[in-house]
């Protein structure tokens, strides 16, 4: 199931820049626009916590 396009207006990086996400229905994760971090979505609710975030794997290193 795809997130709702309002839900994805609304949600944003939860660090204090509040960056816009991007969504990626294949892989069901969102990633910020600024730091880049990602986080999953798990049954259709995005976690947005930044102690489960995955960072890019070119800084992941």
């Amino acid at each position: 199931m795809a997130l709702d396009p309002q839900l994805l207006d609304i949600l944003a990086c939860p660090d204090t820049h509040h960056a816009p996400l991007t969504y990626d229905a294949d892989a069901q994760t969102l990633t910020c626009t600024e730091c880049g971090r990602i986080f999953d979505i798990r049954d259709d609710i995005p976690v947005l916590l930044l102690d489960e975030a995955r960072r890019p794997a070119a800084e992941a290193s």
